[in-house]
């Protein structure tokens, strides 16, 4: 494969059509900054730590017991754990194809020898049904994961397709994919997974390959949900989403990932059989959900329960669950809905989603997760011990290794692919949607060079590093919150709003533009409608939400005792933020209830330091709030 072949190809979300096409694995080269210290620090550490904790606790030697004829009841891990391994391939695949490492190569290489052993002559793959001492194939459709499973195979199968070509593992994938159409296509089993996965796992593996029966069989699964094909549970049909057809629902619901995993397999099938309405009732559960249902951070999931979305409003701070994997699976879904329509509110929800989600999750190390992205700790949790697998999703510390570690791998998988949702182009369109230093080329003879510190400051240069003849259009993503924007080029210099700056001419080989984002920090208020923070304020600067830690108050204080006096803005000083704050300490009370106010005791003012909420608990356990309780709001003009 050649590496133009790899820039046509090499992108985990290709779709036939839409206002915008992805730029390849190789096209953007991250070159400093943010998010290339997050990549690094993946392919550094967490490719070999999730390897490792997995041959450490036998979920990859399932493979090897299914081969060897060795299965039986003391299986190691949850039915799911296959997908895990299979997430891992996927990561080492995309870091492969992203800087060439041999080592990420060999992985893939030694991981999927362990795999194919495994595979049944028909095609079937999975380590947890189907064997000696297991219960067969299929039988438990609704909590099985056979068919996720296999979802996430097909995925990982696409990011080795398109980094170095047809190989065993594309091979294994294809057998299994075919088992797949011939066990539940139009004539037989009429059933569905009840975790979304098979989906979209389908509809880019047919992509990839021009295999239209696995497009075909996505749609099938599509079209099959929301009439009560699985079995009810106590939680409900909704938490498979089965309970709705996908085109009538008008918001998600259920659990998160799950609800979020469907869409996105939505939107493919939408795009590639040219499907107006299915992709429609895609955008009105986004906006929905979106304006309703979804945290100041993008995180999605309210209610621990079923790791699911509330009812619309239901967005308490201190029980937001917030899985890591459900901002990763609301950035899949967003990246769909772009490159689809081209409308620019999906990429700045990524924005947000990116770096208050993903980059909240992993450690600076790239070994230790959040599984869970609460906006409120009230107790500094417990020091994780990284020897052993924390058995809660929860804790208010980071993990090495969960019980249920769905949420490492994918942010494995994400970030060595991250750089992809950098940039799109269109017809003699270039189009920046996320700011990061990097090296950018793209069809018909354009090539840039972004510099920026962001989000530290809002400067972003691009310098044209080769020009095609002919006029090109370049437009620079300009966030909604960024009211005030300066765009320099071509010598002027020109207030730009929210959306995108465009420069729409012939670009000069050397020249530079700049755009510029006010990174002033700001008072956020949430809607009356969220019961859960009404009387309360958040900090934002830039893309970042911020958030108070205990360990920044004055001594004696607790978080509970803080109020924001915002009637004085947030200021910066040397690269801290602060609020004007006041410290009310609360007598211990028989009875925390009382006929009227009982006033303040001893007011104490204090400016409070606020820190990015995606480093919180980076320097030890910590209480943290990011709506903070309001002593006084500023006057209304």
């Amino acid at each position: 494969m050649t590496v133009e072949d790899i820039r046509t190809l090499g992108s985990p979300v290709m779709p036939s059509r839409g206002r915008q096409r992805p730029l390849g694995l190789t096209d953007v080269v991250l070159t400093g900054g943010f998010w290339a210290r997050l990549q690094d620090a993946n392919a550094a550490a967490t490719l070999r730590h999730c390897e490792e904790w997995m041959e450490k606790l036998g979920w990859l030697a399932n493979f090897d017991r299914v081969a060897d004829g060795t299965t039986g009841p003391d299986r190691p891990g949850w039915s799911f754990s296959d997908s895990e391994v299979y997430k891992l391939v996927e990561a080492y695949a995309w870091e492969h194809g992203r800087s060439g490492d041999p080592a990420a190569d060999e992985a893939v290489r030694r991981l999927t020898a362990r795999i194919g052993r495994a595979q049944d002559v028909d095609g079937y793959l999975n380590t947890a049904f189907g064997h000696a001492d297991q219960p067969p194939r299929y039988s438990d459709l609704e909590m099985g994961h056979e068919l996720y499973c296999v979802g996430h195979l097909l995925q990982a199968a696409v990011a080795r397709l398109r980094t170095t070509g047809a190989d065993e593992l594309v091979a294994i994938a294809q057998c299994a994919a075919d088992h797949v159409c011939a066990t539940f296509g139009p004539d037989g089993n009429q059933g569905i997974c009840g975790h979304p996965e098979i989906e979209v796992g389908l509809a880019e593996f047919g992509r990839a390959l021009g295999e239209d029966r696995y497009l075909e069989q996505a749609r099938l699964f599509l079209d099959r949900r929301g009439h009560g094909t699985l079995r009810d549970i106590s939680l409900g049909r909704a938490y498979f989403q089965d309970d709705t057809p996908i085109r009538e629902a008008s918001t998600w619901r259920g659990h998160a990932v799950r609800a979020l995993y469907l869409t996105a397999a939505a939107v493919d099938v939408a795009v590639e059989r040219d499907d107006p309405e299915l992709l429609a009732a895609v955008e009105r559960q986004w906006t929905n959900a979106v304006a309703r249902r979804t945290y100041l951070t993008g995180g999605m999931g309210s209610r621990h329960q079923d790791e699911g979305f509330g009812e619309d409003w239901e967005l308490p701070p201190d029980r937001a669950y917030c899985e890591t994997c459900a901002g990763i699976a609301s950035v899949m879904v967003s990246w769909r809905l772009f490159l689809a329509t081209g409308d620019v509110r999906y990429a700045d929800l990524m924005e947000r989603t990116f770096f208050n989600v993903l980059a909240a999750s992993p450690r600076a190390d790239g070994r230790a997760f959040f599984y869970a992205n609460p906006l409120h700790q009230r107790t500094a949790g417990a020091v994780a011990d990284d020897s052993e697998v924390n058995p809660r999703a929860e804790g208010g510390v980071r993990a090495a290794w969960f019980d249920v570690s769905c949420c490492p791998t994918n942010v494995a998988r994400t970030l060595a692919a991250w750089h992809t949702h950098v940039a799109t182009v269109g017809e003699r369109e270039l189009t920046l949607l996320q700011y990061a230093s990097a090296h950018i080329e793209a069809p018909g003879g354009l090539a840039i060079e972004v510099t920026t510190a962001y989000p530290d400051n809002g400067h972003v240069s691009v310098r044209i590093t080769r020009a095609p003849s002919g006029p090109v259009t370049l437009r620079l993503r300009v966030p909604p919150w960024a009211t005030g924007a300066e765009l320099a080029e071509g010598g002027r210099c020109s207030t730009v709003t929210p959306g995108f700056a465009v420069i729409d001419r012939e670009l000069v080989t050397g020249e530079t533009i700049e755009l510029t984002l006010p990174m002033t920090p700001r008072f956020t208020w949430p809607d009356h409608r969220i019961d859960a923070v009404r009387g309360c304020v958040a900090v934002e600067r830039g893309p970042l939400v911020l958030c108070a830690e205990s360990l920044d108050l004055p001594p004696g204080a607790t978080l509970d005792d803080v109020r924001v006096d915002a009637r004085v803005s947030p200021s910066e000083r040397d690269g801290t933020v602060t609020v004007h704050a006041m410290t009310d300490p609360a007598p211990a009370e028989p009875w925390p209830y009382a006929p009227a106010s009982a006033g303040t005791r001893g007011l104490a003012s204090t400016e409070l330091p606020l820190i990015p909420y995606h480093r919180w608990a980076e320097r030890g356990p910590a209480a943290m709030r990011v709506w903070l309780p309001v002593h006084a709001e500023p006057d209304l003009p």
